[in-house]
Parts: C-alpha cells; sequence; structure tokens
C-alpha cells in the first residue's frame, strides 16, 4: 500500500495555531479588559463621590460609562458573534433594526417626559382639575 501525501485541498482536523490567530485573542481580550477597567473605575469613582456634586459632570460620567458599554458590546458582537466577518447587507439587516428599536424607546421616554411635564404644568392649583372621576354609586335606598 502506498503512502500518500495529503494536498492542501484536502481537509485536515488537526488544530492549527497561527500566530495571527492567537494575537487577535490577546487583543480582543486587552481591549475588552481596558475598556471594563475604565468603567469600573469610573463607576467606583461615582459611588465615592469623587466627582463632586455637579449633576451636569456626573451626567456626563453616566453618558461616557454607557457609550464605553455600548461600544465594548458592538465588539463583543464583532468578534464572538463574527458579525465583523460578514458582508455588509448581512450586518445591516442586523444594526439597522436594533438601532430603529433603540430610537423607539428613546422616542417614547422622551414623549412620556413632555407629558409628564406638561401634566404638572396644568395641574398646579388643583391636581385632580384635569383627572376624570367616576360617577359615586347610588345608595341601596335611593332606588326605587
Amino acid at each position: 500500500m502506498e503512502h500518500q501525501q495529503l494536498s492542501s485541498a484536502e481537509i485536515s482536523f488537526a488544530p492549527v495555531h497561527r500566530d495571527d490567530t492567537v494575537r487577535r485573542i490577546w487583543k480582543t481580550t486587552i481591549i475588552l479588559s481596558v475598556i471594563t477597567l475604565i468603567e469600573l473605575a469610573l463607576g467606583f469613582g461615582l459611588a465615592k463621590d469623587f466627582f463632586g456634586e455637579s449633576h451636569g459632570w456626573i451626567l456626563f460620567i453616566k453618558g461616557v460609562i454607557c457609550i464605553l458599554s455600548l461600544a465594548k458590546a458592538v465588539y463583543i458582537v464583532s468578534i464572538f458573534m463574527h458579525l465583523g466577518d460578514e458582508i455588509r447587507n448581512l450586518i445591516m439587516t442586523i444594526v439597522v433594526p436594533l438601532l430603529l428599536f433603540v430610537w423607539f424607546i428613546a422616542a417614547f421616554l422622551w414623549d412620556g417626559d413632555s407629558w409628564r411635564s406638561l401634566r404638572k404644568t396644568y395641574n398646579k392649583g388643583n391636581p385632580a382639575k384635569h383627572e376624570q372621576v367616576a360617577p359615586k354609586p347610588a345608595s341601596e335606598g335611593t332606588l326605587k
């Protein structure tokens, strides 16, 4: 029986360890670790009140934490779900509905806050002024 050599077109089930794969794993680990450490530092800073009592500054720090979390989520989806390796049409098929969903949530929150503000404005003197009140039930003795 002759010994045949595997050609490059044949499938091999042996694990392949390439330098670029190991480099990509380390790069992913370092990027996610750095972003997480920054988020934790900012969060502990808010908890320990390092940023003072300024409402605007606290809101800014919370916004930075949200942006870092979204960046980390995008990177995780890109790497671990292999979305970064897909064609652009597939990426847009997933990303555009997600962005619309986030926009809907923001729009509903904005509208709800506007409605609440208007309700506070027009109900200053009498909180029950614009409330709908159910009629009182008739007493049992008045019905004949």
